[in-house]
């Protein structure tokens, strides 16, 4: 008797578990379901961002905080710097068409990744450009690469703000005017991102190899379709050189590995499952990231990822140059007439064409 008491009681608590458990899941379900409706909500009575009128350190950045690496020791006035041709200062804006400055830095404070891109909010379609590190500029300096350029201004006055105006003013001189909102991120950013998308998954055409002791570099990347963590997908964007042996590649093919990696991390973050994970990567922008985007403004344009739709709404491109200096500097000849129509076909915010005498581009 005693046992059949028992074996009631088993079954009891098993059942009683067994209510228990699907009563949390239901819960916990309807609560995920709440949550994301809110959050959507939530996105869409945040309006569009303001176009900045004045670059670079003019504009409430609101919550977003100075990075780690990036802080500004120097309390001179700011510095501005033209936004555009003055025929284009008036009433002469393409409607919801956003621009954006996109550097990655290095552990010097070097650019390796510049980027120009666009959001056409009327047509959902997202361009990016980006510019060879090595680009000849026509600047005043020993090293006239666009990818010292924030190192320069940071040397020269204005810390990070200073940095960020030198790019701009560089920038511009390329493309003819000065992006609407800039981000400037760290490695650190990079992987972070990464990681908190679970990975992405990149094509890799040869065996990566190279091992450098000094900066305690090891890369190792086997070739063909390969799930990368942030550490290895940065190895990938990174590399150039090779061990002997193993194949070396051009900056243009570099750019490419970027633009293959940045392809993969936007096909992630439009997945709804990230929806809930928007407040992460915020915080990742805050500790790792510098930008004249306030807390309104990503959520804004976070929210848009439910309006662009598949990889045909995303164009990569390169701007095209035309030949190298070779040695000792190797750098790349800008080729003006082709960045003029690839700029006016894809980034330029304005109703009316850029020039070629907008532009400040030395010719070889």
């Amino acid at each position: 008797m005693e046992s059949e008491n028992n074996n009631a009681k088993d079954k009891s608590s098993k059942k009683g578990l067994i209510v228990f458990l699907k009563v949390f899941l239901i819960s916990t379900a309807l609560l995920s379901t709440v949550i994301a409706f809110a959050a959507i909500n939530f996105y869409r009575n945040i309006g569009p961002p303001e176009i900045p009128t004045t670059q670079p350190s003019a504009i409430n950045r609101g919550p977003i905080s100075m990075p780690s690496g990036l802080d500004n020791d120097d309390d001179s006035d700011p510095v501005m710097a033209l936004i555009a041709p003055e025929r284009f200062l008036g009433d002469e804006r393409r409607e919801l068409f956003f621009t954006f400055l996109i550097v990655g830095l290095n552990e010097g404070k070097n650019a390796n990744t510049v980027m120009v891109a666009s959001y056409d909010g009327i047509n959902h379609e997202a361009n990016l450009i980006s510019i060879p590190r090595d680009s000849l500029i026509n600047v005043n300096r020993s090293n006239r690469k666009l990818s010292g350029a924030f190192l320069n201004g940071m040397v020269s006055g204005g810390g990070a703000e200073g940095g960020i105006a030198q790019v701009q003013r560089e920038v511009m001189s390329v493309v003819g005017f000065v992006p609407d909102f800039y981000v400037i991120f760290n490695y650190d950013a990079f992987k972070e991102v990464i990681d908190a998308v679970g990975g992405v998954e990149i094509y890799v055409p040869f065996h990566m190899r190279y091992d450098d002791p000094l900066q305690d570099l090891h890369i190792d990347i086997p070739p063909g379709l390969q799930h990368m963590d942030g550490q290895t997908a940065l190895y990938f964007a990174r590399f150039r050189e090779s061990n002997r042996g193993f194949r070396p590649i051009t900056d243009y093919q570099r750019i490419k590995n970027q633009q293959a990696v940045i392809d993969a991390v936007l096909s992630n973050l439009m997945r709804p499952s990230n929806i809930l994970r928007i407040p992460e990567f915020i915080e990742i922008f805050n500790n790792n990231v510098y930008t004249n985007l306030n807390f309104d403004d990503m959520l804004w344009f976070a929210s848009q990822h439910n309006v662009i739709r598949g990889e045909d709404s995303v164009h990569f491109h390169t701007a095209p140059t035309d030949g190298s200096s070779g040695r000792p500097m190797w750098y790349e000849f800008l080729h003006a007439p082709g960045i003029v129509e690839l700029v006016n076909r894809t980034v330029n915010p304005f109703r009316e064409n850029l020039e070629i005498g907008d532009l400040d581009i030395i010719r070889q």
